[in-house]
């Protein structure tokens, strides 16, 4: 039987939730084989090598807290060969009772989707059919709209068949592409994060200016975070419930201002995650909130 998949909003309580830990396999981050598309993202966020081994026991915490908080966290089987395979939000994405499988941008990352079709967990997530879309450019910032980033991974056709894709299963919303100032951009996640209805935080220098007219028009309250809390990843939260808020340890000031609009923020510790710009919204695929 296909199990149930339900995600309206960004915060919405996180029932249901899919996970990967990290693999042994690591991919070098600098030399004359480096992609093109790397070399920009590396001018615009930070990137060292990982141990594999920290990463699982930071992830370890987190399917634990989740698991605390009521969540079912299924982990994913391993993609050979993939070295960010910790961050299945790239790979699909529910958009409500929808899942998409992602078109993914990177050749090497391909076989990390593989497990999307596995009877066993009874999925059957909907390709799309054309351009590229990651889920980490993918913010559902209420029940009307989705919100896509054009990164280095995510393109205009990508968008518009996301557009298309939505009609013909029934989902009435309207796709709102967003637009950076800049090359280099990993994924939107990272500069814009949805934490609660009508709050988000902003990395406003990544965005054009027309690009924050329409936040100011459409948030009622937008929290600006600064070019270093963007580069330590801080801005990649995972909201597990209308009101509460995971946020990786050091981000005090941003859990400061979260906490001041009467949000729990429970803080872990991902310092070793965020070698590789991702945190804890790309260690997670929300299956189903309610």
């Amino acid at each position: 039987m296909p199990t149930a998949t339900r995600v309206a909003t960004e915060y919405g309580t996180l029932r249901r939730v899919a996970m990967r830990h990290a693999s042994d396999f690591t991919r070098p981050l600098a030399g004359p084989d480096v992609h093109p598309v790397l070399a920009r993202q590396q001018a615009t966020s930070s990137w060292t090598t990982h141990d594999p081994a920290a990463v699982r026991a930071q992830q370890d915490q987190l399917i634990g807290l989740l698991r605390d908080r009521g969540a079912e966290v299924v982990l994913l089987p391993p993609a050979p060969g993939c070295s960010v395979q910790h961050y299945p939000r790239d790979i699909a994405f529910a958009v409500d009772h929808v899942l998409f499988r992602a078109r993914l941008n990177s050749e090497h990352r391909l076989p990390e989707t593989d497990a999307l079709t596995d009877p066993a967990l009874g999925l059957r997530p909907v390709d799309l059919t054309r351009g590229t879309i990651e889920g980490g450019d993918v913010l559902l910032p209420d029940k009307g709209r989705v919100l896509v980033g054009l990164s280095e991974e995510t393109s205009p056709v990508g968008v518009a068949a996301l557009q298309e894709a939505l009609a013909r299963h029934g989902v009435d919303r309207e796709v709102v592409p967003v637009h950076f100032a800049g090359k280099g951009i990993v994924h939107l996640d990272d500069h814009l994060a949805v934490v609660a209805p009508g709050t988000a935080l902003i990395h406003r220098e990544v965005f054009t200016a027309d690009q924050n007219r329409w936040f100011d028009a459409h948030f009622d309250d937008l929290i600006p975070v600064t070019d270093a809390e963007a580069r330590a990843v801080q801005v990649n939260v995972l909201a597990i419930a209308p009101t509460t808020i995971v946020v990786a340890a050091g981000s005090d000031r941003i859990a400061a201002a979260l906490a001041a609009r009467g949000l729990e923020v429970l803080t872990i510790d991902y310092g070793e995650v965020t070698r590789i710009p991702g945190s804890l919204r790309c260690t997670t695929l929300p299956l189903l909130r309610t």
